[in-house]
């Protein structure tokens, strides 16, 4: 990149540090630096949760898909809507009701403080998965640029927002997420129009030449479930979906930041919906790409390796956007990963501290202390988030990489939570079984292979559907050992 460039995206690099900076003073207290004291306008919720769901795994990898393949991965944003409305109806006001920082103290309330540490273990797990896999992204695009070494970025990267997530808390992170989030729709859609604008024979050459390849197919509509067909995505995105919106710390603390019931329904529903056309809109990045190196430009021959799918958007921008745009892109790549990691080490850090240290190491800690192991927590997901980011170095798909982790990772907490909010009675029998009942599952699913070979039922099933077997097995297990050994108390929201 030329000079005007460089001094866009470090530009932005450091403005938006200092603006997340800025936010130090306002979160002093551990009740600022997890909930912004309840003071967040809904707009910036709205952005926040849109932001978070858009990390650099949809910037990047979603157009890498569909330069590979076609749309599949569109059903998985097709069962947003489904998640969004069951948040509102239900999730959204469950928590604004218990009041509490942690996504998990429902869980304790439900069943007991086993199931609390279970499905926070859980989330901890996914997020730092998370973290180094959108770490990872980020270095490719930065490495494609400067040609610096890919561990070293990520290094770098990990460090650089784990610095202004810690100092301005989740006011720092909501804000700079919504600024963040303005960037990267910007940014995708300058290329869009770029790209549209670039086509020898005109726009329409794109469709044509995504027909004649079937670009735009959602892949295969079979029942087969041991294939990443329609059906098995968007199964897939229901359940990751309603786990993300029911369970996920990130997306809980954000109900708890609104200043209202009414504001944090809104902004759970339109900041779900809005991924819907993003999604398309980087899926279309990916097609556009496909027609553009197929109009005769010429593409790398290291790029045309399929394992390298993630790597083409990151190389068109360097060097075929004109100077200024490349900067912007980078800029917007960056924006939307950072929003992610910054959301993962203030959550993560928060549940460390309320549902861990205040629990088992001193319930009378004072802010002081509190603050204190809120910064350790958030500077060691870090650096454990920036080993694994080294790790996945290397992988044939970043998206197919962080679903199948997602997946394995989650543990079917979505079980316990629907049994915790479907079934009234207080059976802790009923959800310990179901829990053992849904790791033998997903162990099976994942683990059967090695023991049995190819020939194991196991590999019968997509690993998509490793999370929608954990949830089914803890839910209907619970449910059924729970009717047969019912209980007369009735749980209530506190």
């Amino acid at each position: 990149m030329n000079i005007f460039d460089i001094i866009v995206f470090f530009g932005y690099l450091i403005g938006i540090s200092i603006f997340g900076g800025s936010f130090f003073k306002k979160g002093r207290t551990s009740s600022s630096y997890t909930m912004g004291d309840s003071n967040i306008p809904g707009w910036v919720v709205t952005l926040s949760i849109f932001a978070t769901f858009v990390s650099s795994i949809s910037y990047l990898a979603l157009p890498g898909r569909a330069f590979l393949s076609n749309w599949n991965a569109f059903a998985f944003s097709l069962s947003l809507p489904i998640a969004s409305l069951i948040a509102v109806r239900f999730f959204v006001p469950l928590y604004r009701k218990i009041n509490s920082p942690s996504a998990y103290t429902y869980m304790e309330q439900r069943f007991g403080s086993w199931a609390r540490i279970y499905v926070s273990l859980c989330y901890l797990l996914t997020q730092l998965m998370r973290i180094g896999t959108i770490l990872y992204l980020l270095a490719l695009t930065l490495n494609a640029i400067t040609g610096w070494d890919i561990a070293m970025i990520i290094v770098f990267t990990g460090l650089i927002v784990g610095v202004y997530s810690m100092l301005g808390g989740i006011s720092a992170v909501m804000w700079t997420d919504a600024i963040q989030g303005i960037i990267l729709i910007l940014g995708a859609v300058v290329c869009v129009v770029y790209i549209l604008l670039s086509m020898p024979e005109g726009p329409s050459q794109i469709f044509d030449i995504a027909k004649e390849n079937q670009k735009f197919g959602f892949g295969s509509f079979s029942l087969n479930v041991s294939e990443p067909t329609f059906w098995v995505v968007l199964t897939y995105g229901v359940f990751i979906n309603l786990q993300n919106y029911g369970v996920d710390q990130n997306y809980v603390q954000r109900y708890m930041a609104s200043k209202s019931d009414k504001e944090a329904k809104r902004s759970a529903l339109i900041g779900g919906l809005m991924y819907v056309p993003i999604s398309a809109l980087f899926l279309f990045i990916g097609t556009s790409l496909f027609a553009y190196y197929h109009s005769g430009a010429e593409l790398p021959m290291d790029l045309q390796d399929i394992t390298k799918s993630d790597r083409v958007f990151p190389y068109f921008i360097v060097n075929v956007l004109p100077p200024g745009l490349s900067g912007l892109l980078v800029a917007s790549i960056f924006a939307a990963g950072m929003s992610t990691i910054s959301t993962s080490f203030n959550s993560s850090a928060t549940v460390f501290l309320t549902d861990y240290y205040n629990k088992y190491f001193t319930k009378k800690a004072s802010d002081k202390e509190a603050m204190r192991v809120l910064y350790i927590a958030s500077a060691i997901i870090s650096l454990i988030g920036i080993g694994i980011g080294i790790a996945m170095i290397n992988v044939k798909s970043a998206l197919d990489a962080w679903w199948k982790l997602a997946s394995v990772f989650s543990g079917g907490m979505l079980g316990l939570f629907l049994l915790g909010v479907i079934s009234k009675h207080k059976n802790v029998i009923g959800a310990v079984a179901g829990v053992i009942a849904g790791i033998i599952v997903i162990m099976w699913l994942n683990l059967s292979d090695v023991f049995l070979g190819n020939n194991a039922i196991g590999n019968s099933f997509h690993t998509y559907l490793t999370i929608v077997f954990g949830t089914m097995a803890i839910f209907l297990v619970g449910f059924l050992v729970s009717l047969v050994a019912k209980s007369n108390n009735v749980y209530e929201a506190k």
